[in-house]
């Protein structure tokens, strides 16, 4: 999984580079899943394979070795020549003593000829070895997760903060100093720094590697900037030293054999003009430049076979060139930018040969399809660029290719071991050659009364087991509801000036009374059936319903509207008791866990109710609402009481009767502060929540308090109750981290105002929790991540908070476009991170520094895909280069992850 997740982050990072927008952050991290997935899968079956020929017999005779990719070119015919072992002859009989004779048994005669090789479909599959794009992807991705990864993501960033840095210094012209010193400093830091890789080669290799990297990369930017920023040098010295540089880099590299210290210096160099660049320098300049750099890999690839530096000079190369092509490629510049392209071809033309041809004996007949394929493909897609999609011109350059293609293929004719890449040139000469030919040539609700007279049919039914009868009263009290809603629609609203002594309420009131007494009927008198126990489950809902709807129109018509909070509260009070009192005389089993059930969903819409009132800011505690709450108290102490005996369902009463309380509270003080005008927002919500910390706290600690008068089930509603207001503080903690923290009429002191303080109340609540003996299993192995979770949303938003209260900046949208914001966040998570992963890998936690190297590589996607565009001023350069630098004390303190057994104990699990 952190595989993936790095994977993630790294197609995030290419995603937004290439997009410069969230959709390709977004496709690169979906990319880089889908690849990720598919590494681990490959692993899998490799090992599955290990494993299966592992479990296989040795065979009498080995047959002859053949590598991997040999048995990739090899047909069927003879791939079983090699697989074939020798028929050895039969030895001759020898000479013992004599046996006794044994009385002859028939047996079946061998036969003289060997066994006959079985036909082409028998013979098993030999696995096909990894493509070279396979292969070379696993360099590059080894190269960014094994060895002192830190100080190479350190070094790779400072670059750009450095970069920026001198351009900054040379547009703001906040340095004064004359540009010559500031040059020679940043050059003299450079050399020291490559001074002191030099001495630590032997002692710290990787960390020396990296810097020797850096410092020649710091160098090479000196050089441009000296060039293009300052005219401190003439173009012909700046290109000599460039030159000088970059062949110091390839001496450096192959002197001591390191991979790293190319690649790094390489990134530096490709990296150099684009970091600097104004837009308005000679693309001449800047492709013999980058004709240099591929010089020198191939210089490098004479030497070494290194495909990850190959693979990087062709991208790098190649990229660029497509971006200015897009960007600022004219027909008349046709001239000027043809030779490079015919020059970059020929290089990554003769690259893949040096490859082989330096590469081990036993890899040489690997090639680098990457760039054998990829270069004609880019090539030819640039070329057709160029030349406006021409046909014609075209056609001949597809044909000057496949020329080229053949003759180098006839030219390496002799050599046996370019068998492959000879091969591999003919095919791409056949297919360009066949391509020119298309290019060339052109192609487009009567009455309450039958209620009652229903549920009669309904008892006498039952009693003389008369189906007829018995659904004969059901329909009627079908029909009467139809009647009555007939009767609604056509007389409209309510005329009478009684409430509950109307017409209207009446027949809803006879409705009701039916429903209910058929349900008692079905439950009793229905000798257990199942179709009757049903059915008595089902006229109860519908006496219930009519029973609610009865209610709410009277309640609409003769209450007014500010007492209606008062009314429905006691309304469901009532209507909760009373079902509670009914499910004290036991029935049928169905109708008796509606009966228990019921209280609690009146209990628990009396939540939402006092909800909806504490949002539309009325208090639940003045005139009747606080007489309504008085009664709702007493009517809910006695349908706790009635449902004592029950197993889940009293637990779930005495869970809502409890936070009925809760809520109550909340939004009371919230009320009553919210019409304190001088009295900044943020004190009423975080007062609100006061109620809910108690609860908790007492729930924690001292569950005593809550338990009456459920006391002997309180294992059952006590983890409920912590869990929802965990959830609770959780949507309020959320929405806490944005909010701008006015403390009005009190003065923004950072931690001591009303947001924070909720926020690090809430944090304790959690962690109270999470280290508590009695958790569970499942939820002690997430105590980590969470605690660390809530640990950097904490500190993420105290320092918006403090960005926004002190630094002026509007809690909006501008804070995230705020270099400073971005600045701070860099900061505090780059600490965050460095102090998990440098802990991890002192302590040997597995989990502390994966937890740090992921927030290292969240905050490096940030540099990428946020903070780039802040490169222009000064908050921006410096996160750039406090993240380089805190990556490079992490590579010094603790450049290797710490063993994977030391991550058992944090898990739990035995080793």
């Amino acid at each position: 999984m952190v595989m993936i997740f790095l994977w993630m982050v790294m197609g995030a990072v290419l995603g937004g580079l290439l997009s410069s927008g969230w959709p390709g952050a977004i496709g690169g991290a979906i990319v880089g899943l889908l690849w990720g997935k598919q590494l681990e899968l490959s692993r899998e079956l490799k090992h599955l394979r290990a494993q299966l020929a592992a479990s296989k017999p040795a065979p009498a005779a080995q047959p002859a070795q053949v590598t991997p990719e040999e048995w990739s070119w090899m047909t069927a015919h003879e791939a079983r020549e090699a697989l074939r072992e020798p028929v050895e002859p039969a030895s001759p009989p020898v000479a013992l003593t004599p046996q006794p004779p044994v009385p002859p048994v028939e047996r079946a005669k061998p036969s003289p000829e060997p066994a006959p090789w079985p036909d082409e479909a028998s013979v098993p599959p030999v696995p096909l070895p990894p493509s070279g794009f396979d292969r070379l992807m696993q360099r590059v991705w080894r190269w960014f997760t094994e060895g002192n990864v830190p100080v190479k993501i350190g070094m790779l960033v400072l670059f750009a903060g450095v970069a920026a840095l001198l351009k900054y210094a040379s547009d703001a012209g906040l340095l004064h100093t004359p540009p010559a010193l500031r040059v020679s400093l940043i050059a003299l830091a450079a050399m020291g720094g490559l001074a002191f890789g030099w001495r630590k080669r032997e002692t710290q290799r990787v960390f020396a590697l990296s810097l020797q990297g850096g410092a020649i990369g710091v160098l090479v930017m000196t050089v441009f900037a000296a060039f293009r920023l300052y005219d401190l040098l003439p173009a012909g010295a700046a290109f000599a030293l460039l030159v000088v540089l970059v062949a110091g880099i390839g001496v450096l590299a192959v002197m001591q054999d390191a991979l790293a210290l190319a690649v790094l210096g390489l990134v530096a160099g490709f990296a150099a003009p684009i970091l600097v660049s104004t837009g308005n320098g000679s693309h001449v300049a800047l492709f013999s430049y980058y004709a240099v750099l591929n010089l020198a890999i191939l210089g490098i690839a004479w030497k070494r076979s290194w495909r990850v530096l190959n693979l990087l000079g062709f991208i790098a190369t190649f990229a660029v060139g497509t971006a200015w092509g897009v960007l600022k490629y004219e027909h008349s510049l046709f001239a000027s930018t043809e030779p490079f392209l015919v020059l970059n071809f020929l290089f990554y033309l003769f690259i893949p040969l040096l490859h082989v041809l330096r590469a081990p004996v036993d890899r040489r007949l690997v090639i680098d399809g990457c760039l054998m394929f990829g270069n004609p493909l880019i090539s030819l897609l640039l070329q057709g660029a160029l030349l406006d999609w021409d046909g014609k011109a075209l056609a001949l350059s597809t044909l000057v290719a496949a020329a080229i293609y053949v003759s180098i293929a006839y030219a390496t004719r002799r050599l046996p071991a370019m068998r492959l890449l000879r091969d591999t040139w003919a095919i791409l000469a056949v297919a360009l050659a066949t391509l020119t030919v298309p290019l060339a040539l052109r192609a487009d609700v009567t009455g309450s009364i039958f209620a009652l007279e229903g549920a009669g049919l309904i008892w006498l039914g039952l009693r003389q087991q008369r189906v007829f009868a018995t659904w004969s009263g059901i329909a009627l009290q079908l029909f009467a509801a139809f009647a009555l809603m007939i009767d609604r629609a056509m007389h409209g609203g309510l005329g009478a000036a009684w409430p509950v002594l109307n017409r209207e309420c009446l027949s809803a009131l006879m409705l009701v009374v039916a429903g209910f007494a058929s349900s008692g009927l079905f439950a009793r008198l229905g000798h257990g059936r199942l179709l009757h126990r049903v059915l008595a489950v089902v006229l109860y809902g519908w006496g219930m319903l009519w029973w609610a709807a009865a209610s709410a129109q009277e309640i609409s018509h003769f209450v007014p509207g500010a007492q209606t909070f008062a009314a429905w509260l006691a309304w469901l009070a009532f209507t909760a008791w009373g079902v509670a009192e009914a499910s004290r005389h036991r029935t049928s089993r169905e109708l008796d866990v509606a009966l228990e059930w019921s209280p609690v969903a009146f209990m628990t819409a009396m939540l939402l109710l006092i909800v909806g009132t504490g949002l539309d800011h009325e208090q639940p505690w003045h005139g009747w609402s606080l007489l309504s709450v008085l009664a709702a108290g007493v009517l809910g102490w006695r349908t706790l009481l009635c449902l004592r005996d029950t197993a889940w369902a009293g637990a779930a009463a005495q869970w809502a009767w409890l936070w009925r309380w809760v809520l109550l509270a909340a939004f009371g003080i919230g009320v009553a502060l919210a019409r304190l005008r001088w009295l900044a927002g943020s004190w009423d919500a975080s007062l609100a929540m006061m109620p809910v910390l108690l609860v908790f706290v007492l729930a924690q600690w001292w569950p005593r308090l809550l338990a009456p008068p459920m006391a002997q089930a309180t294992s059952r509603w006590l983890p409920s109750l912590k869990y929802s207001l965990l959830m609770v503080m959780a949507v309020a903690g959320v929405v806490a981290l944005f909010v701008g923290g006015n403390a009005a009429p009190l003065r923004y002191v950072p931690v001591l105002n009303p947001v924070e303080l909720l926020l690090l109340l809430i944090a304790l609540a959690f962690a109270s929790w999470l280290t508590d003996a009695a958790l569970p299993v499942t939820l002690k192995r997430l105590r980590g991540p969470v605690l660390g979770g809530i640990a950097l949303a904490l500190a993420t938003s105290i320092t918006l908070r403090a960005v926004h209260q002190l630094g002026g900046v509007p809690w909006s949208d501008a804070l995230f476009d705020s270099s400073l914001a971005q600045m701070s966040l860099t900061l505090v998570w780059s600490i965050f991170g460095l102090c998990a992963w440098v802990w991890g890998s002192r302590r040997g936690h597995r989990l502390f520094w994966l937890a740090g190297a992921i927030i290292m590589g969240v905050v490096l996607a940030k540099l990428v895909l946020i903070d780039r565009r802040q490169l222009g001023n000064l908050f921006g350069i410096g996160s750039f280069i406090a993240f380089g630098l805190l990556c490079s004390v992490i590579g010094y303190l603790a450049p290797a992850p710490p063993r994977r057994s030391s991550s058992m104990e944090e898990t739990g699990h035995a080793p």
